[in-house]
């Protein structure tokens, strides 16, 4: 007989089918420990350093490595508090002097801590189990979150603590869900105190709170409420900011977590809507060279966004983008979706709105990181099941998001790990929430649109093919270069060598951007009286 979320609860903390899932992932993530790590392994390695070896007043002031602590102040006490049994085990870890550390203890320590810490999301997925509407669903999609390939590419072999902090997230949506919404504040409050980077959602968390929770139904200020966020709010950040304020440093904490000396694109353009637009450029710039056709081009821009280096952007033909256009953009879409929040203040809305939010400020932002489109993956993923819309939606958003973090890894091992993992992830997931929501084409434009997004999907099969074939066909074009005129065009070469890195953002940003599209459009037009898993709880 088949256990129901209540007799589980009841009888035992997983059920035989989680226990599984929680053996076979952590057995996968131990199995990576002598997988690629990227830079970030040493920048948390320093962190661990800074935090155990100097006064906090120097933490934000440290400069003896080119990695500085720029994270809120919440993350620096959870790396002092990582670096106690740090300390311990090997020395050598926290001493600041000692760059560039690779010895087994560090390598077994940063990536045990990531695997204990993700337990966290874990226990808020699992809860989310147990007080679904639909549990064998939920079961499905808490599932798949756990073992999501974007957390296994992040945390597990390039190196970050992600799964920790989308955990706090999923503990505030999920207090939501409940209707505890002072808790779900609260949670939100501590974790814009880890990673500053979830501001992008916190505007659908003030609407959200603000006329659900400190007004009435008929708009009057609910004072009890509204003191009690408040003040909870408040302490959380006298908390955290409050060491910093009393040694005179918040200008300086602040100059380390938003240096908008940054460039528009990272250095690998995130698939955003500033991708397309820097592609564009690119193309507008080849087109003139090649025909002659008279563009007033900005010299400063010709080699500006042709090899992802890290900068400022500078277009040569299409006009440049500045920080305030970015802004204006990204708050002028999410008041679109806000206004429907402010008068639809349930959960559904809420959680459609929260991931809006992130996901116009991931496609508008400023120097987005590809990192970032877990903001949008991870509440997504809650919304999948609802209907065939949605999941539609989350199938464009997640398979070019997840693409799009194929080049963090390129290393063929991992290369090959990160694609086999994905695909087989990718096809658990969906042959079990397709049967559940699927749904018939209405009209021949629905069988028109199903086509052509089938088609953009398959895309991403000649994608990966021309990106892993490139560096073979790259050498033999050198070589073959190299032996009928016995030299090569360096320039050429490296101009070159971004174009996968480039091909691929193009691809995916086209996906992102329309699953934006198709996502905006459901909220703004869902139907009313639609009942589905979500929409049965305010």
């Amino acid at each position: 007989m088949q256990l129901d979320a209540t007799s589980v609860s009841e009888t035992s903390w997983l059920h035989p089918s989680e226990w599984d899932i929680l053996v076979l992932s952590t057995v996968i993530k131990v199995l990576l420990f002598p997988a690629y790590r990227s830079t970030d392994f040493e920048v948390h390695r320093n962190w661990l350093a800074i935090t155990h070896s100097l006064p906090i007043s120097q933490w934000y002031y440290d400069t003896s490595s080119q990695w500085t602590l720029d994270y809120p102040p919440f993350f620096a006490y959870f790396e002092k508090i990582l670096s106690i049994p740090a300390s311990v085990i090997d020395p050598k870890i926290v001493d600041l002097n000692n760059l560039n550390y690779d010895s087994w203890s560090i390598i077994l320590y940063q990536r045990t801590t990531v695997i204990i810490t993700e337990l966290v999301l874990g226990a808020a997925l699992l809860k989310f189990i147990r007080g679904a509407v639909d549990p064998p669903t939920q079961r499905v999609i808490s599932a798949s979150l756990f073992l999501h390939p974007g957390f296994l590419i992040i945390d597990h072999i390039h190196f970050q603590y992600n799964g920790f902090m989308f955990g706090i997230l999923l503990w505030s949506i999920l207090m939501a869900r409940n209707g505890n919404k002072l808790a779900s504040g609260i949670l939100f409050a501590v974790l814009l105190n880890f990673k500053h980077i979830y501001m992008y959602l916190a505007p659908a968390y003030f609407i959200y709170l603000l006329r659900s929770f400190c007004l009435s139904p008929s708009g009057q200020i609910e004072i009890k409420n509204f003191l009690a966020l408040a003040n909870a709010v408040i302490a959380i950040f006298i908390a955290s900011l409050a060491p910093f304020a009393l040694m005179g440093q918040i200008h300086q904490l602040m100059s380390r977590l938003f240096p908008f000396t940054r460039g528009l694109n990272h250095a690998y353009w995130a698939p955003n809507a500033w991708a397309l637009i820097t592609a564009a450029d690119r193309v507008l710039l080849r087109y003139a060279k090649s025909t002659g056709q008279i563009f007033h081009i900005n010299m400063a821009g010709v080699s500006s966004t042709s090899r992802g280096l890290v900068g400022d952007t500078v277009f040569a033909v299409l006009p440049n983008i500045k920080p305030l256009h970015t802004f204006t953009i990204t708050i002028a879409l999410q008041s679109i979706v806000l206004i429907k929040l402010w008068f639809h203040p349930t959960y559904k809305s809420f959680l459609t709105a929260l991931t809006l939010c992130g996901y116009s400020s991931y496609l508008f932002g400023w120097h987005v990181h590809e990192k970032a489109v877990l903001l949008i993956l991870v509440p997504l993923s809650l919304l999948a099941a609802e209907r065939h819309a949605y999941f539609r939606t989350f199938v464009i958003a997640t398979v070019a998001g997840v693409f799009s973090l194929f080049p963090l890894l390129f290393t063929p091992a991992e290369s090959v790990i990160e694609v086999i993992y994905s695909i087989v992830w990718f096809a658990l997931l969906y042959i079990p929430l397709s049967k559940r929501v699927y749904e018939f084409p209405k009209s021949l434009s629905y069988v028109i649109l199903d086509v052509l997004e089938k088609l953009y999907l398959g895309g991403f099969i000649f994608l990966q093919i021309f990106v892993a074939s490139f560096p073979v066909l790259a050498s033999w074009n050198s070589q073959r270069k190299i032996e009928e005129s016995g030299n090569l065009n360096t320039s050429d070469s490296s101009a070159m060598e971004f174009l996968p890195l480039m091909v691929t953002s193009v691809y995916c940003a086209i996906g992102m951007v329309w699953g934006f599209m198709r996502l905006i459009f459901i909220y703004l037009n869902e139907d009313t009286t639609y009942q589905g898993q979500l929409s049965t709880i305010q």
